[in-house]
């Protein structure tokens, strides 16, 4: 039988489990200590007042800007490739990715490999090898290619950076940093990973359903975007091989039947709640807020990221975080980096929670800091 979980033991448990109920921090250290802890780090391009993995450091972290994400991890301790989505993985987990081509449904590289002559992508292969870490503007221009349209969105038109996404997803390169303009800097696995390149790895298979989990906390059986590359893996016998061995936990939390897997002995660490009145800005990609039902169901919160939708379409904004202080989500807020400031466009307190204005005024503060910049401004009205 599944375990039963109370809202409040599930809420408890997950903050404990992706950092948000603990003291923060410090700096660098802190930055490679939190991606250890959570496994992965969801990336994101747009920055309106921190990149997405910016500010998921920043719930966790202090003493850190925008842009040490990169550069504390970047090379050596960490790599980018898919997980759930695109995202920052610790360098041990390298092998387990090394000659899998891993991607997303929506990543085609096979339609990638199919637009380019496998001679130019050796030639940008072995161009990086003699160059060592660059961007793909610092390589040889090979033409142009024929984008890939999907969804609205297109790929490069640029034979040699395409050659680069195709040499990246196989792990024959990997992303060893971003320079001062956010652009990716290429290098070969056995200069920016050198203690990780060439270890053995165990089937990937059970490597990321266990890596999965426990980036997740609770992850719903019933699929989502949390289960990306590992689809498959779900509608396996795996999971209830991997219960049965006691290596994961069935649970079910209070008010629903939905089924989670959780990592083995979780009720060890659910935590007493959260510690110290401190207001976090939540990212909109934390692991906290991956599982938007599970978010309604335990914390009494709706959250929808909007950033993709039509204006007319929105309820709240453009993107918007939500906001943390002792254990419960007790808002949101919109907010960017303009003229110099750090400008609030619009707060929304939840209506069934006490909201502190002072936390929040603490919180905009610190986070201004992060942004490089003095000055908190409010477009709107405060309350």
């Amino acid at each position: 039988m599944p375990t039963a979980l109370t809202k409040d033991e599930a809420r408890r448990f997950l903050l404990a489990h992706v950092g948000l109920a603990r003291g923060m921090r410090r700096g660098r250290a802190g930055i490679r200590q939190t991606l250890t802890a959570l496994g992965c780090i969801q990336l994101d391009p747009l920055s309106p007042m921190g990149t997405n993995a910016d500010l998921v450091v920043h719930a966790r972290v202090d003493r850190v800007r925008n842009g040490d994400v990169y550069s504390a991890l970047l090379p050596i301790h960490a790599f980018e490739h898919f997980a759930k989505e695109r995202c920052i993985l610790p360098a041990s987990a390298f092998p387990q990715y090394r000659d899998q081509a891993v991607q997303t449904p929506w990543w085609r590289l096979g339609e990638r490999s199919k637009r380019l002559p496998p001679a130019l992508v050796e030639s940008v292969y072995e161009e990086v090898g003699r160059r060592g870490a660059c961007t793909s503007r610092e390589l040889e221009d090979r033409g142009p290619v024929e984008p890939i349209h999907w969804h609205g969105w297109s790929s490069t038109s640029k034979a040699t950076s395409m050659a680069l996404e195709i040499l990246w997803t196989r792990c024959r390169l990997v992303v060893a940093g971003r320079n001062a303009h956010g652009q990716k800097i290429y290098d070969l696995p056995s200069r920016a990973l050198p203690e990780h390149h060439d270890r053995d790895a165990e089937p990937f298979e059970r490597w990321g359903l266990l890596s999965r989990v426990a980036a997740a906390g609770l992850l719903a059986r019933a699929g989502g975007p949390c289960w990306s590359m590992l689809s498959d893996v779900r509608t396996s016998p795996l999971p209830d091989e991997f219960v049965r061995a006691g290596l994961l936990e069935e649970v079910v939390v209070e008010g629903s039947s939905r089924p989670y897997l959780a990592p083995a002995g979780f009720r060890d660490h659910i935590g007493r709640g959260h510690r110290g009145d401190r207001m976090r800005i939540i990212a909109p990609l934390d692991p906290l807020i991956w599982d938007r039902k599970l978010v309604r169901q335990i914390f009494d919160f709706e959250y929808i990221w909007e950033v993709y939708k039509p204006e007319s379409k929105r309820r709240w904004g453009w993107y918007v975080c939500p906001l943390l202080q002792r254990g419960r989500l007790v808002g949101r807020i919109e907010a960017r980096v303009r003229d110099g400031a750090l400008v609030v466009e619009r707060l929304w307190p939840e209506d069934k929670q006490r909201f502190d204005m002072r936390a929040l005024d603490e919180a905009l503060e610190r986070h201004a800091r992060a942004c490089r910049v003095d000055t908190v401004t409010w477009h709107g009205d405060r309350s």
